[in-house]
């Protein structure tokens, strides 16, 4: 990466964490910082666009339309308008906001204007995030935040949701792992996103079966 990338990089750090002083926990700069780190480490494995990729992870929820009444709009809006200042081509402009409007999850059926590495790259590591334990604590802080349930036997979760399903759906903490994190080891595009999305699945499904029998008396 040269001097002057890095320096921009730096900038948008600092933009960031700003703009982010005061979010949820589940989704405040912490969350931008890990994701910007695996992804990152993704990208030197697959050999794909280090400025690009650091970019989209740093700038992915910049605005997370879920704190926005669903509006998908603010978010690559605020980035452009950022990127924009700093004289960047539109190009990378262009590359970078595909990652961000493509990245989450609710937009997964939905066809990329440019289906490229560095959006898999980005998409594997926000993922990534989402699982694990990690993901866990980042599920029961929203739910805590949305003063949902943790859980309530009595509470199916809901498969198959349609996008706008989703985006509205108050379900309890514990359905959600069925209705979304469980998904996310089989939507990995990258070599390590797959392997390390085993692992992470795995001490989620362990996780569960603690809690069910805690939940229970059993144990």
């Amino acid at each position: 990466m040269e001097d002057w990338q890095a320096h921009l990089i730096e900038q948008t750090r600092n933009f960031v964490q700003s703009a982010l002083r005061d979010a949820e926990s589940g989704h405040d700069w912490w969350h931008i910082f890990r994701v910007w780190k695996l992804a990152e480490k993704i990208a030197r494995e697959e050999k794909a666009d280090l400025f690009v990729v650091s970019l989209g992870a740093l700038l992915h929820d910049i605005a997370d339309a879920k704190f926005y009444k669903g509006d998908e709009t603010i978010g690559p809006r605020r980035a452009q308008q950022f990127l924009q200042k700093q004289n960047l081509s539109e190009e990378i402009i262009r590359k970078v906001l595909n990652i961000i409007r493509y990245v989450s999850f609710k937009n997964r059926d939905e066809i990329p204007e440019e289906n490229s590495k560095e959006l898999h790259i980005v998409r594997d590591a926000d993922r990534l995030d989402a699982i694990g334990a990690i993901g866990i604590a980042r599920a029961f802080s929203f739910g805590g935040f949305k003063k949902r349930e943790m859980y309530n036997p009595s509470v199916p979760p809901r498969l198959g949701m349609t996008k706008e399903e989703y985006k509205k759906n108050e379900g309890t903490t514990v359905n959600h792992f069925y209705e979304k994190l469980f998904l996310l080891k089989d939507m990995m595009h990258t070599p390590a996103g797959k392997r390390l999305a085993e692992e992470r699945h795995r001490f989620m499904e362990q996780y569960l079966e603690e809690f069910y029998a805690e939940w229970q008396g059993e144990k």
